[in-house]
């Protein structure tokens, strides 16, 4: 028990004098109190453990700082009992008793791990995405964790870069509705409530445009895709009133964002008015010497201090050289003093003064870890994020008589690899596997690996070969695992790893019926499964309900009705390949004889593009109506709607998407644009009218002085199933000129959904 949180631990060590706060609600007097020390104790973040051993630095000496009132906050610890002996220390033991904060990666789940935040997204879903996060929310909370440090709301147009897989994919308004989603579900209506946790939205900044997909790279992004596409996600996490923000660890236009007090003093706090904590990402303080605009760590904590960050997470620069800043500069001091206040007012917001214990109920905790109304829950988010990427001939859904099923591939197999990379307490025993839920499902299945995606070894083909040739059908789980994706896993190729393709060309030569599974945490370059299989499931990492949602789809007790949320590229060379790229004055043309914008080896366009995703039946599309043909900028508002009928057979989902274009602008506009999508059910022969109401400041442009513009002419509409599948077109206008407030794609749009009667 040695150097772990407990009662055994908390015996050994002297118990110092105890003493609460007279007045905790007054913050401005709890400044008062505090010495220099003090308020310096508060603005920092200490590990409690690693990730694979949490709580495990708790020891003797760490508890000592914990009453001395130098540490705010600590990640990497969990479970209810010890954290409530840690923070008794912290409000009995310290001079003031402020209470601690206590947090973790909860990304996609805590302890009921659901698919990774890409996969959710391919949901097109924002109440799968509330859902998993109020339920994440409520087994972190019972486990003593107040904070989470998600959701991931950068916006990834180069899906090389390995983090792509934390978030919402290309778009910034899809991106912006899976961000207010989440952060709705992590704080709940009342963050006071002992069932919630504060949202901690990342990574400030452009992180997701890095250079060449290489994590922790510098970006360099123009002022005006800067504030309408990767600020515009973090502006609508501000709207939903996220309590927290991490900064991103890379610079844009060569100004390191932690140390960036233009985008985060100015921008964030006074443009936006938003006042919540802001935190560094892991030792991002102490590697702006690194980057080379400090040259001493007082440099670096000077720096982060008057860019607004509050907290420092684990590299102790403020905790060690942040006092000989102030020193040098007395004008810190008050910087210093809304540092502390914005972290006691969290604390405040959370009810800890009021009652630091009430995160700490043991029984609750292990009444809501992994129960099974979570599980339900994260099976059906796995469902809803399936994405039916081919179907040649129907083959899909598989007949439940189908005489013999031959499953290849160790991705089938494999636990670990459905927990993503983020996997807070996740359990590779809590998985369902592909393999499992198949071999449960179905009396006969020879299950044989081939090859997996970390390995050269070829030697399992021929053993898959022979039982796909004895088999009726081949169902081949191919793509990355879990340890291919996420931070600091970033590829320079985006083909298959290892000798999947070789295992799947010598199988498609059987002539035996293929259906591909794949799975991983970004798109991949697959032309040739696209050309050869007959269908291709897109699965994702789908956390703990992997297996029996994959099985469902397969057998057609799910039909699948996700899309895809990021382009997939034909190959690496195509990337990036986002959807919503700006014109050219000689647009590219398949006719190579004509000099266009476009790759001589290589079609025009993405191998499946933004959007796409297929069903099991068939959906057909009415004319686009307008309630009206032109609004004002000043005020206007105006409501397209759209008959959508399921033409098929079966019950299933249609995502119907709301594009735009601007034509004719001041400044080039990008070729479409989606402003609104609604995820809708429909039976056979059902016919569903749905509506999408928006407001002139959804069209406005970042115009060549700054500032958001809205400028009068036509706006082009599109409505349709995919950004390459669009089933009608109209277009109204906009009279006179406005001034928009935030981002467009931040601006939520209402939508509506009726019964036609039909």
């Amino acid at each position: 028990m040695a150097g772990t949180v407990g009662a055994q631990a908390f015996e050994s060590v002297e118990v110092g004098q105890s003493s609460r706060s007279a007045n905790p609600a007054n913050i401005d007097a709890l400044l008062d109190q505090m010495t220099l020390d003090e308020k310096i104790g508060q603005l920092v973040q200490r590990m409690g453990g690693r990730s694979k051993a949490l709580n495990s630095r708790l020891g003797p000496d760490e508890l000592e700082k914990v009453r001395r009132g130098e540490v705010g906050s600590y990640l990497h610890v969990a479970g209810a009992e010890p954290l409530r002996e840690l923070q008794r220390v912290a409000v009995e033991e310290s001079r003031l008793g402020i209470p601690l904060l206590f947090s973790m990666d909860v990304v996609h789940g805590y302890r009921t791990i659901f698919p990774v935040p890409l996969a959710m997204a391919a949901s097109w879903d924002p109440d799968t995405a509330v859902r998993h996060a109020r339920i994440a929310a409520t087994e972190a909370s019972a486990a003593g964790l107040h904070w989470t440090f998600a959701p991931m709301v950068d916006i990834a147009r180069d899906p090389r870069w390995g983090r792509i897989v934390e978030g919402a994919g290309e778009d910034a308004f899809l991106g912006s509705r899976m961000a207010v989603a989440q952060v709705r579900g992590f704080q709940g209506s009342d963050l006071a409530a002992a069932d919630t946790i504060i949202a901690g939205a990342k990574h400030f900044g452009a992180y997701g445009a890095a250079e060449g997909g290489r994590d922790y790279a510098g970006a360099e992004v123009g002022k005006r895709t800067m504030q309408e596409v990767y600020l515009a996600p973090f502006r609508a996490a501000a709207e939903a009133d996220t309590a927290s923000y991490m900064t991103a660890f890379n610079a844009v236009d060569g100004v390191p964002t932690t140390g960036n007090a233009a985008l985060l003093r100015t921008m964030l706090r006074d443009e936006w008015g938003w006042e919540g904590l802001l935190l560094s990402d892991w030792r991002a303080v102490e590697e702006l010497m690194a980057h080379g605009v400090a040259g001493s760590r007082s440099d670096a904590a000077r720096l982060a201090l008057e860019a607004s960050v509050d907290m420092d997470m684990v590299a102790d620069v403020y905790a060690a050289d942040l006092k000989a800043a102030i020193d040098a500069d007395p004008a810190l001091v008050p910087l210093l003093d809304q540092a502390v206040r914005r972290i006691l007012e969290t604390k405040r917001t959370l009810g800890l003064f009021d009652d630091p214990y009430k995160y700490h109920d043991a029984a609750r905790e292990s009444r809501v870890i992994l129960s099974d109304d979570h599980r339900a829950a994260a099976r059906t988010a796995a469902q809803r994020s399936i994405v039916l990427l081919k179907n040649e001939g129907d083959v899909l859904p598989l007949a439940k008589d189908a005489q013999h099923i031959a499953l290849i591939g160790a991705l089938a197999d494999d636990a670990l690899s459905q927990l993503g990379s983020w996997r807070a307490r996740g359990m590779a025993e809590d998985v369902v596997t592909l393999r499992a839920a198949l071999e449960a499902a179905h009396p006969n299945v020879t299950f044989a690996p081939g090859a997996d995606s970390r390995s050269d070894d070829a030697s399992g083909i021929p053993a898959a070969i022979a039982a796909a040739q004895s088999s009726d059908l081949i169902v081949l789980a191919l793509g990355e695992d879990f340890d291919w994706s996420g931070e600091a896993r970033s590829r320079s190729s985006l083909e298959l790893p290892g000798r999947q393709r070789e295992l799947f060309e010598a199988l498609a030569a059987t002539g035996k019926p293929l259906v591909v599974v794949l799975m991983g945490g970004r798109p991949l370059a697959i032309p040739e499964i696209a050309e050869k299989a007959d269908a291709v499931l897109q699965t994702w990492l789908l956390g703990i309900e992997a297996g029996p949602a994959i099985v469902a789809t397969l057998f057609g007790e799910n039909n699948p009705g996700g899309k895809l949320p990021a382009s997939f590229p034909r190959t690496t060379g195509q990337v990036p390949v986002n959807y919503d790229f700006l014109p050219s004055g000689r647009p590219a043309d398949p006719d190579l004889t004509k000099d266009t914008a476009r790759y001589m080896d290589q079609p025009i366009t993405p191998l499946y593009a933004f959007g796409h995703g297929l069903s099991y039946t068939d959906f057909a599309y009415g004319e686009p109506m307008l309630d009206r043909s032109e609004i004002a900028a000043d005020g206007g508002a105006l409501t397209i709607s759209v008959d959508v009928t399921n033409s098929g057979a079966r019950g299933g989902d249609e995502v119907v998407q709301l594009y735009m274009r601007d034509p004719v602008a001041n400044v080039s506009r990008p070729v479409k644009q989606l402003r609104g999508f609604r995820r809708v059910a429909l039976a056979p022969g059902e016919t569903k009218r749905v509506s999408f109401t928006l407001t002139a400041d959804q069209f406005a442009l970042w115009g060549p002085s700054g500032g958001w513009v809205i400028e009068p002419g036509e706006i082009e509409l599109m409505i349709g199933s995919a950004s390459d599948d669009i089933r009608g077109r109209t277009s109204f206008t906009i009279t006179g000129r406005g001034a928009g407030r935030i981002a467009p794609a931040a601006i939520e749009t209402r939508t509506l959904v009726m019964e036609t009667g039909q």
